[in-house]
């Protein structure tokens, strides 16, 4: 082989390895910018933000209103006492519902179902009393006193037992479970409408079996 001919097979051969290197360097690593495309398609496409303005409509309003005349479809619109919480009054606004659905039927099955959801998806942060002093905000709680950083924001889950949380509705607490609150996230994706009115029905027995804690959470 000539003399030059040895520089220039490694040269090649660096240049080829060049796209296995980088497709595997991609395979490992994270980015804030899109992968290469070799075609565009609906992957990338504009990005618009929350309240933000788009040249698309005339009202240059990126969050469109519902259309006039559009009739509502779905259970969540149908019933709004069993999904929603709230029910229409005199003046066919809708407030908050004060009794449980028509389609749930509160008995010792339904109360234990409750503590079984509650215990699951509640008890961490709010306590299995409902005193807000579950594992979690006593995990918290300990790190602060030992200086541990990154747990200053903190907010200490709310007591159940309170005059301000004892005069909510039924239809806000089940409001609360399914959208949150505060810091509170919402968990009516992980919870289904009649388990979440049984946490609700559960809670009202925690709050019938203790006494207030006047002053106590929010």
């Amino acid at each position: 082989m000539l003399r030059w001919g040895i520089p220039i097979v490694i040269l090649l051969a660096t240049i080829a390895a060049l796209p296995l290197a980088y497709i595997a360097k991609a395979r490992v690593s994270t980015s804030k910018k899109p992968r290469l495309h070799g075609w565009i398609d609906m992957d990338i496409q504009p990005m618009h933000n929350k309240q933000g303005e788009s040249e698309l409509f005339r009202d240059k309003r990126l969050m469109r209103p519902p259309v006039p005349g559009t009739v509502a479809r779905g259970e969540a619109f149908l019933d709004t006492h069993m999904w929603q919480g709230r029910i229409a009054g005199i003046t066919g606004k809708l407030t908050w519902a004060d009794s449980f659905p028509a389609g749930v039927k509160v008995d010792q099955d339904f109360l234990r179902r409750g503590r079984e959801r509650y215990e699951i998806y509640c008890s961490m942060c709010h306590g299995y009393s409902g005193q807000g002093d579950g594992a979690v905000h006593e995990r918290v709680t300990l790190r602060k006193l030992t200086g541990e950083a990154g747990f200053d924001a903190w907010a200490a889950p709310a007591s159940y037992h309170t005059d301000a949380v004892r005069k909510q509705p039924l239809g806000e607490l089940f409001n609360t479970i399914s959208n949150g609150k505060n810091n509170m996230a919402g968990y009516r994706a992980q919870i289904p409408a009649h388990d979440r009115w049984a946490i609700v029905a559960y809670l009202k027995a925690l709050q019938d079996a203790k006494p207030t804690d006047a002053g106590k959470g929010k």
